[in-house]
Parts: structure tokens; sequence; C-alpha cells
């Protein structure tokens, strides 16, 4: 994980562990200086451990049981009045410390520090899991709400995608139930114009016969009148001449009324032909304004389709860019409580680190009287020898002199001698009390120029340490504003090349359907027009010669 992985987790480890290991290098210092007190207690314990059966321990020491804790060694048994000693103080308290209270309280302050210490760094230890659980609770959260998003907007192309695949399939039924309909209207519209030609023909032709009955009893009258009015004329050639005149006009009015009938069936092939040729003229337009239906359909949806792409696309890039401004804001947010704890860490642990050199001082101030007392104790032990000392060089020289010297003699001498011892002693005594004074101002004077030292020193150490842990968080806290900033322009650069192939394949998609309606509508007009040729051709071969036709604007369709 990227939040997990960063460079500011295990050097914030390290840091932490710098403090810790300072903390226990100061202990290991306190416990150092200690080191003299504690060997000569446990001296003084393995001493006491020698004529008594008291075990030492790291805290205390339990008194055992004589029968069940009984030295084979002779040499390390106890003597019988410490055996009633310890009989007694078992039957008493049952238990006993052999390490002074001083001691003891000293080592349970030092316990003391260092729980403090493995409890600030437990808590330390578990205030980064935690930022690491909810850094990754986090990331799961978003990752679900992520997943969520896209299945959403997949969700919502599919939908899409049916809805427009359903609502081509309604428009190409509706389109072929218009079509039938179409279809069924136009031969009820033939049929109809059939029958109201034939009707026209039969009401001309029955007007037609009509006309040629009357013409002919005129004729036929006619001709009776003229065949009466010559009387020259036999009767038999009359009978003949009307009977041939009637032949001719009944011949006459056979070729017309063939004729006529000629003409009707010419004149009805003719217009049905004509009207044929208007309802595929009609059926095409319904063809091409069921294609641009659907071509202009098929658009829309493309458009449709492409609008919701982009506004997917906005609404993910939304939301990527506040989902990494959350783990960024949570990232700094962990990033900052951290190094605030760890200020509070070092801080507590300059005081301490502080508390325990006064309290080193303040002990090393109240030891001091009694190591003078015992330096000045030997001082004066050591102007004690040398009285005696001299004590004895002056009884020999006095003896000396005596044994030499003349018996008047001996009472001068010997006050002279006297005096001489006087004088030297106090000389001595003299420089032995210039001794002890020098000796305590030296050290005091040294002991304030150690304590200066070590404060000093521990107070550079602690800048030092204090320096170090700013500049590493100041690192940490670049780091990670730079690993942002890489996060933020990988983002970019990952949303705009999204953004990029989508308008690239919004572009190839709106191309491919305009190639599309350009070859469908060509192929359209091309099977029209061979159709429309095909029927004048037809109609030329059954000699109806150049029929009317319907211009109809291709352009418009294209």
């Amino acid at each position: 994980m990227d939040s997990l992985g960063s460079n500011h987790s295990i050097p914030s480890m390290s840091v932490s562990t710098g403090s810790q290991s300072s903390s226990v290098n100061s202990m290991q210092e306190v416990l150092d200086d200690m080191s003299p007190d504690l060997s000569s207690m446990q001296s003084y314990s393995c001493t006491f451990d020698s004529t008594s059966s008291f075990i030492p321990k790291k805290d205390h020491a339990f008194i055992r049981d004589e029968a069940d804790h009984r030295d084979p060694r002779p040499e390390l048994r106890p003597t019988p009045s410490v055996q009633s000693q310890a009989l007694h103080y078992r039957t008493r308290e049952r238990f006993a410390t052999i390490k002074s209270a001083s001691l003891v309280t000293r080592q349970i302050h030092e316990h003391e520090q260092e729980n403090e210490l493995r409890e600030q760094m437990s808590g330390y230890k578990r205030m980064r899991r935690q930022h690491q659980k909810q850094l990754i609770a986090l990331e799961n959260k978003l990752k679900a709400e992520m997943d969520e998003h896209r299945l959403k907007l997949q969700k919502e192309v599919e939908t899409h995608a049916n809805n427009a695949s359903i609502e081509l399939e309604k428009l190409s039924k509706r389109q072929i139930v218009g079509m039938d309909k179409e279809a069924k209207l136009a031969a009820a519209d033939e049929r109809r114009f059939q029958q109201q030609i034939i009707a026209q023909q039969k009401k001309d032709l029955t007007s037609f016969l009509e006309s040629q009955k009357k013409q002919y009893k005129i004729c036929k009258e006619k001709i009776k009148e003229e065949m009466n009015e010559d009387h020259s004329t036999p009767k038999k050639e009359k009978q003949e001449r009307i009977s041939k005149h009637k032949e001719n006009l009944q011949h006459t009015q056979a070729e017309e009324e063939a004729q006529l009938l000629s003409q009707q069936r010419l004149y009805y092939e003719k217009h049905c032909r004509l009207f044929k040729r208007k309802i595929m003229i009609k059926r095409h337009e319904v063809e091409q304004q069921h294609i641009r239906e659907e071509l202009n359909k098929k658009r829309t949806q493309k458009e449709m389709e492409h609008a919701m792409l982009i506004r997917h696309d906005e609404s993910t890039r939304e939301l990527e860019y506040r989902q990494l401004h959350m783990l960024q804001k949570l990232r700094m947010d962990l990033i900052r409580l951290q190094h605030q704890t760890e200020l509070e860490n070092q801080l507590e642990y300059n005081k301490r680190r502080e508390r325990e050199l006064h309290r080193k001082h303040v002990m090393e101030l109240r030891q001091q009287p009694k190591n003078l007392k015992v330096m000045e104790m030997q001082i004066k032990k050591q102007f004690q020898d040398t009285c005696k000392v001299q004590t004895k060089q002056y009884k020999a020289l006095k003896n000396h002199q005596l044994e030499v010297s003349p018996k008047c003699e001996h009472k001068t001498i010997l006050k002279s001698l006297k005096d001489e011892q006087t004088r030297k002693l106090a000389i001595l005594a003299e420089q032995y009390e210039q001794s002890i004074n020098e000796m305590m101002a030296s050290q005091a004077l040294r002991l304030d120029e150690a304590q200066e030292a070590e404060c000093q020193a521990l107070r550079q150490q602690l800048q030092q340490e204090m320096e170090l842990l700013n500049a590493y968080q100041s690192k940490i806290k670049m780091q990670t504003e730079a690993q942002h900033e890489r996060e933020l322009q990988k983002l970019e650069q990952r949303v705009s090349l999204r953004r990029a192939h989508l308008e690239q394949k919004i572009e190839e998609e709106l191309a491919a359907l305009q190639k599309e309606r350009s070859e469908r509508i060509k192929h359209l007009f091309e099977r029209q027009e061979r159709e429309i040729e095909t029927f004048d051709m037809e109609s030329l071969r059954m000699g109806f010669g150049n029929l009317v036709t319907l211009e109809y604007p291709k352009e418009d369709y294209r």
C-alpha cells in the first residue's frame, strides 16, 4: 500500500527508537554512576550470605528454612547466634530485606522509570499501529466506494445499451407494421383505382353502345324512308340493299366498339402501370423516411451515450480527486499527530533526564559531607600516625642524647627537645589543617565543576537530539508533501489520458456512424434507382412509352 509503504513509516520508528535508546543510555549512565554503591551492597550481601542462610535477590531476600536450605559446606554454615537471629526474624515477620531502604527506594524508582520508558514506547507503537489501521480502513472504504461507483456506471451503460436496442427493435417492428399497412393501403387503393377505371369504362361503353343503337335506328329508319321513296327499285333488291347496309353498319359499329375496348384496355393498363409506379415511388419515400428515422435514432442514442460517458468520466474524476484529498488529509493529520507525540515524548524524556541529573547532583551533594568526613578522618589518621612516628623518633633521639650528654645538661636537653617537638607538631598540625581545608575546597569546587559540566553536556545532547528530531520531522513532512504532489500529478495524467481516450473513442464512433449512414443511404438509393429503371424498362417493353416520373430530392436523405 502506498500510504503504508511510504518513506516516513520506518524512519519515524527509528527516531522514536533513537529517543528510547537515548533514554536507555541515560539510564545506563545512572546505573554506571551507582555501580560502586551497588558493588558495595552486593559485596555486603555476599558477605552476609556467607555468614547466614539469607539468599540475595534482585530487590529482596527471603529467609529460608534452615532444614530445607541447609548449606552442605561446613565453612559456610551459619553460626548458632545467627541462626537464632534468623529464626527470630522468621518468626516475627517471615520476610525481611537485606538492602537499605534508600537503595530499595532507588531501585524502585529505576524500575518505575524503566516502566515509564516501556509504556511510552508501547504507547507510541500502539499509536503507529492505530494509524496504519486507520489508513488501511480508509483505503478499503475508498476502494469499496470506487468499486460501487464503477459498478453503478457500468450498470447505467448496460441499461442505456439495452434500452437503445429495445427502442431500435420497437422502431423496426413499427416500421415493418407501417410498411405492411402501407402495402395493404396501396393494394386497396390500386384495387379501388382499377375499379373506378373499370366502372368508368363500363359506363362509357354503355353510353357508346346506346349511342350506336340510337344511331343504328336512325340509320335504319333513314334507309327505310329512302327505300320507300324509291318506287322504281324492286322490293327484293330493296331488301338486299337494306340488309347489306345493316351489315355494314353493324360491322362499323363492331369495329368502333372493338377500337373503344382496345383504347379502354390500353388506358386501363397504362394508368394501372402509372399508379403502380406512383405506389413504388411512395414506398421508396417511406423507406427513405424509415431509414432516416432509424439513423437519426441511432445518432441520438449515440449522442446520449457519449454525453453519459462524459458525465461518468467527470463524476469519476471528482470522486478520485475527493478520495485522494481525503487520503492525503488523513495521512498529514496522522503524521502531524505522530510528530506532536514524538515531540511530547522527547520533551518528557528531556525533563526526565534533567530530573535524573538533578536527583543525582542532589544525592552527590548529600553524599559529599560524608565523603569529606571520611577523607578528613583519613587525613587525621595520617596526622596521628605521623605524630606517633615523631613521638617515637623524639623518644629515640632523647634517649640517645641523654646517653651521650652529661647529666647536668639533661634538663636543658629535655626542654629543648620538648620545645622542638611541640613546634614541629604545631607546624605539622597546621599543615594537616591546611591540607584538610584545601581538600574540602578542592572537592567542593571539583564537584561544582563536574556537575556544571554534566549539566552542560546534557543540555547539548538534548539540544542535538531535539534538532535532529526537528530536522527529521521536517524531512518526513517534505517527503510526504512531495509524495502527495507526485500522487496528484499521476492522477492528473491518468485523468487527462482517460479523457483523451474517451474523446478519441467518441470521434471514432461518430465517424463510423456517419460512414454507416452514408453507405446505407447510398445502397438504398441505388436499389431504388435499379427498381425504377427495371420498372420503366418493363413499361417500355410493354409499349407504354415514357411514363411520368416523380422527382424526389435525394440530397435530403444523404
